[in-house]
């Protein structure tokens, strides 16, 4: 008998190839979609690369053809239009799930969210998780579905959250906004565990769940330091950046955006993610349900997505 297959979207970024390598040692064949742009970037010579959007139909037949699950990890995090953000993710699970649950051998969809999702009013890619996840509940009823909502997702090969670490790693901090808000974290093994603890499942669950490193009421950024300062046992000072600096660069940048072309990271809405008092993860749901647990503490996560870097330098 074959192994099972799994197609997976996202593959050529840090999660999606996290993902991809732990499908492989586990014994998955993977078929991956990757955008004509993205060919030529480097994924394990064992997964048969799809050339194709997710708004190609030929290409996303071709990437669920005969496959048994579903990984979705692709996803736009900047943008300077709302209607970027929506057509990207909620409109891309549906027309997946909708190919999939039209495949018969596509038993299993699991789609990357984020825990953005809880709060929709906030910026227009949390309210675009939160479409995708409503998608799911109302189509997936031909597939065994779910959702994760993970917060910040770090470890070696990140881009958002490992510069910011380095910077602490010389000795500098830089924060914003409310120094008592709260946010929750997960290394990026902790969440492979949980997609392949759940696909290899013989009694998969179906929901929407949250997960983060275990860390009763997450981190406010001042701990984030704190713990910093013991892994690469260095004083760190925190450098505050004026809110005026930040809005004044984030007016800028998305006015700049849409004349020019390009999806900015920095925008009024990614400051008003940024500045959101609390982004906390309660895993006790999905722990539940699954038994996964989180492994990775937050001091022991920095060394090791330090350590990659230096790595890979």
């Amino acid at each position: 008998m074959p192994p099972p297959s799994v197609a997976v979207t996202g593959a050529t970024g840090f999660i999606g190839g996290a993902i991809i390598r732990s499908l492989l040692d586990d014994g998955w064949r993977v078929r991956a979609l990757v955008r004509p742009t993205s060919f030529d970037k480097p994924l394990p010579v064992e997964v048969e690369r799809i050339s194709g959007s997710l708004t190609d139909t030929a290409a996303l037949k071709e990437l669920l053809s005969g496959c048994d699950a579903v990984v979705h990890c692709a996803g736009v995090v900047r943008g300077a239009r709302a209607s970027t953000f929506m057509h990207h993710n909620a409109e891309a699970v549906e027309r997946l799930v909708t190919l999939a649950s039209a495949e018969a051998r596509v038993g299993r969809f699991l789609s990357l969210s984020s825990l953005a999702a809880t709060r929709p009013q906030v910026s227009p890619y949390a309210a675009s998780k939160h479409a995708g996840e409503l998608v799911l509940e109302k189509m997936g009823g031909e597939v065994t579905w779910l959702a994760l909502r993970p917060p910040a997702v770090y470890g070696p090969g990140d881009r958002e959250l490992l510069p910011l670490f380095n910077a602490m790693a010389h000795g500098i901090a830089p924060t914003w906004g409310d120094r008592n808000a709260r946010f929750s974290l997960i290394f990026i093994t902790d969440l492979v565990s949980a997609v392949s603890q759940w696909l290899n499942s013989t009694t998969p669950t179906t929901g929407i769940y949250e997960l983060g490193d275990g860390r009763l009421n997450g981190y406010s950024m001042d701990d984030v330091i704190d713990i910093a300062a013991v892994v690469v046992k260095r004083r760190i000072r925190r450098l505050h950046v004026p809110a005026v600096l930040l809005d004044v660069a984030a007016a800028a940048n998305i006015r700049l955006a849409r004349i020019r072309g390009y999806e900015p990271m920095l925008t009024p809405w990614k400051l008003r993610e940024l500045r959101h008092p609390r982004w906390v993860c309660d895993n006790g749901a999905f722990t539940a349900a699954t038994g996964w647990e989180p492994r990775i503490s937050l001091a022991e996560g920095l060394a090791l997505a330090l350590a990659g870097n230096r790595g890979q330098q």
